[in-house]
Order: C-alpha cells, then structure tokens, then sequence
C-alpha cells in the first residue's frame, strides 16, 4: 500500500517541476501532528515537515518533493513504527483521489484533531477569549453520508501503473471518475466511492459500460470535444433519485439511447435530467437544464419540513448531520418566539426556514437570486409566512435603511463561504448590535478572524464543532457571540 501510495503522490504533486538533483531524505521522522490540508507534520530544527498520508505517532523514512525557506513537503519511503492511531484503508482509490485523505487514521482521533483545529484558529488567528470547547459532534454515518456527487468522463484517464499507452483502445482509455487533485485537466477512473448509496456506484459503472460500448465519445479537455462531459447525482433520505448527465453537443439519437437506458435500469431515478454544455467549463448554473422523466426536483425532509433541491440548488451534503448543525444553530439562538432573526448568506432558506416557527419573523438574505426564489418556494412548500427572502450583495443590502424599514435583528445567523464575510458586513453588523449573532462555518480559520473584528461588542459564550465530512480535515464549527 504504501509504495503506490508514494508512487501516486509523486506523480501527481511533482509533474512539471524541476527535480532536485540531490534529493533530501529524512530517516526515523517522527509524526507529531494533524495539519492543513489533510497533511501530518514532523518538525526538524524548527522546520515543518508536511507529510501526506501520515499520522500522529508515525515513526517514518521519507523523501523531500518541495521545498520552501519555512517548510518542506515530503512522501513516505518507509512507515519504521506506525502509529497506535494508524487503521486499514477502506477505498482502492486512497492515494489518487483527493477525498478521504484521513481514512488511515482512526474516526476518534480524526475527531480529536479536528477540534484541535478550532482551537487552535481561535487561540493563533482569533486571539480573543472563548469558552472551553464543547465536544466535537461526530457523524453517525462515516461513509455514504453524502446525498450529492458529481463525476466527469475523459478520454484518457489518470494511469495508475506504468502502461504502454499507445497499446490502448478507446474504450481502456476511457474514464468515468474524480479530478486528480490540482490537476483539472486529469480524471481518473473511479471502481467504487463509499461517499454516497452504492446505487450511485452501480448508476456510474453501468453508464459507463453502455457508453464504452456504444462507442460514445468521452470529453477531452484539451480538446474540448466528446459527447460524454458529466454526471451529477442526489439522493433523499426516502431513497429517491436525480441524475443530470451533461453532454457536450447535441446528438438527440445518442442522448436518447442513454437516457432511456438509464430509465429503465434504474427506476430509483425519479427525476432524470440532462444538459448541453458546449462551453469551456463544467459549470451548468447558467445553462437550460431539460427534464427527460420525472420531475426537477427531489424532496428532502429535515424534521417536519420539506425542501424542494433541484438541480442547481445548495443543500448541505451530510443530511443527517445536517440535522444536528440546524438544532445546535437554533439551540444557540435561544429563541422563545418574539424575535427576529435575520439569516445572513441563508441560501434556499434551510436554516431560516429551520428556525421560522421559533421566533416571530425571520428574514434571509442572499446574494444568489435563483437561491432566493428556491427560499420562497420552500416557505410556500411548508406553509411558512413570517419569512421573507432578499437578494442582494450582503454587504450593500445589509444597512442601517434595511433596519429601519424592516426592523432590527434581536438575533442574526451568519452561515458565510469558506472566505468568511466581507468586513463591510462585520461593520454593517456592529452598528445594528444584534443581542446575539450565531456564527456558522465551514472554515474555522477566517471564522476566527472576522469574530476577532467583533470583539469589542462581543464576548464568544458558546463554541460548538461538528464533523460534517468524516475522513476530511473539514469541521464545521458554530459560535454563539453574546452583546457585552
């Protein structure tokens, strides 16, 4: 295992690089900590040591691939003592693939790491008092927790192993799978993801079976040819099905043929769709989406509420922990049902929606207007009338005008990107002075940052981590944020 593990790791993290003529080695390393990224680190007179595919309490050889004047990436040559922490991989695809880099780790300890994470963006980068941490929330499920996936077709897949290529037909050099990490240009074939149902393992291979046999044309990115560009699934809870497969040009014969297939194998598929995408991206918010069965929509429930997801909606991907995020997010919020709420960046209005029948009025607010007509289809869907949903540029719509015309906020949510949010935003939120802002994140790092800009009106009173992608170093976190 380990040595394809390096094999693989080099060469996709050192093509197009210039070799060092004299490679540098390490003997007897020893792993001390998780670090960014899904890296494990050593520490040698000062120096970072970044090591992929390690673990804390390795005892490791290896060789050095990049180097900086702060730190230096290597990969493993020999594992001397592996760690106490150290399990067997689960997926043929670790080391290709850019998911799960923590599966050789233990799930308890890739918890304990994570919530080392909080801890310590708020203690270096947030520097600003806080509460002890509550315990890190784990995932019920830590493989097929995702309800979302998307795969692309190549006309040459990543090779694994040295081949002779040229002695490759069309079919052997087709793929059907995920990006190589950094590289868009590279796909390798994937056999079995356990991120989702195994259905969508079954839907994905007998796809690519039908169009390899067929003599359906897969995407060149170089090139930007071939009919076969992408699939995109989702599942619900109840077992229900959308697959969107996007092809590169029209060829109704062909679109057909597949569509049909996919149909009547799969009649777990509720909503089948397709789309033409003939531009230079694999992005299809822009384009026409057509319904070839079914309806355009699946439907989630969270609680007694349901969720319209199409195919361009956000969804959080783990719904069950999903679950636990929203109820620990309105738990926060200390709601008895005469406040209200503005939901900053709330999407299709789940977590407002979530949170409607707790307090008295509730408003979201959103960037994304095909987002925000989502949100107002799910407040009709649930009967909800005491939301109501603006787009808008946050940090331009978010004023003291929008205050005084539609109230002030007893209680903001804040669920930003991973950039955090704009330090207009943070200012806009300073001078409306909300009692309580519950501030949700996928990145505790610039979560840190912005409540360090809030401190001077604000104490930290609560901090809750919460493990949405077992065996990633993601951790969403949530913090509570009390007016002094």
């Amino acid at each position: 295992m380990i040595a394809s593990l390096i094999s693989g790791y080099s060469q996709i993290h050192t093509m197009g690089r210039k070799k060092d003529r004299e490679p540098k080695f390490y003997e007897n390393l020893a792993i001390t900590n998780a670090g960014s990224e899904g890296k494990s680190i050593a520490r040698i007179d000062g120096k970072v040591i970044m090591v992929e595919f390690a673990v804390p309490g390795d005892i490791i050889d290896a060789r050095v691939i990049f180097k900086k004047r702060s730190f230096e990436t290597a990969v493993i040559t020999k594992i001397i003592t592996p760690s106490p922490d150290r399990v067997e991989t689960f997926c043929m695809h670790f080391g290709t693939c850019g998911g799960c880099k923590w599966q050789q780790m233990s799930y308890e300890v890739q918890l304990k790491y994570k919530q080392q994470q909080v801890l310590d963006a708020f203690e270096r980068i947030g520097k600003f008092e806080f509460p002890t941490l509550e315990p890190i929330i784990g995932s019920a499920k830590t493989r097929y927790y995702r309800n979302k996936l998307e795969y692309s077709f190549t006309d040459r897949r990543w090779l694994t192993q040295i081949t002779d290529i040229g002695s490759l037909t069309k079919a052997e050099n087709a793929g059907l799978g995920y990006h190589i990490p950094g590289r868009f240009d590279k796909v390798f074939d994937v056999d079995t993801c356990y991120l989702m149902d195994d259905l969508q393992n079954q839907i994905r291979n007998r796809i690519k079976e039908f169009c390899t046999q067929n003599d359906y044309d897969f995407f060149n990115l170089y090139g930007q040819t071939g009919l076969m560009r992408n699939l995109l699934l989702r599942n619900n809870m109840k077992g229900e099905w959308m697959l969107i497969v996007s092809f590169g040009y029209e060829d109704t014969e062909k679109q057909t043929a597949l569509l049909n297939y996919i149909h009547i194998t799969f009649p777990q598929i509720t909503s089948l769709m397709y789309v033409i995408n003939d531009k230079k991206n694999d992005t299809i918010h822009d384009l026409e989406i057509k319904v070839f069965f079914g309806d355009d929509f699946i439907l989630e429930s969270l609680e007694d509420l349901q969720f319209k997801i199409g195919a361009k909606s956000f969804f959080q991907t783990n719904t069950e922990q999903t679950l636990n995020l929203y109820a620990k997010t309105r738990e926060f919020a200390q709601l008895t049902g005469k406040e209200l709420v503005y939901d900053l960046y709330t999407g299709v209005g789940t977590i407002a929606l979530f949170l409607a029948r707790h307090c008295k009025n509730i408003i979201g607010i959103e960037y994304v207007v095909q987002a925000i007509e989502d949100a107002h289809k799910n407040a009709d869907l649930n009967q909800i009338t005491n939301a109501a949903f603006f787009a808008g540029d946050m940090k331009d719509l978010l004023s003291r005008d929008f205050a005084d015309k539609h109230g002030y906020p007893d209680v903001v949510i804040s669920d930003p990107p991973r950039a955090g949010m704009h330090e207009d935003v943070i200012k806009q939120l300073m001078e409306i002075k909300p009692k309580r802002i519950v501030y949700v994140s996928c990145n505790p790092a610039t979560q840190a940052r912005d409540i360090a800009l809030m401190t001077a009106y604000y104490r930290v009173s609560k901090v809750q981590p919460v493990d949405m992608f077992p065996h990633t170093h993601h951790v969403e976190n949530i913090a509570l944020l009390e007016l002094k």
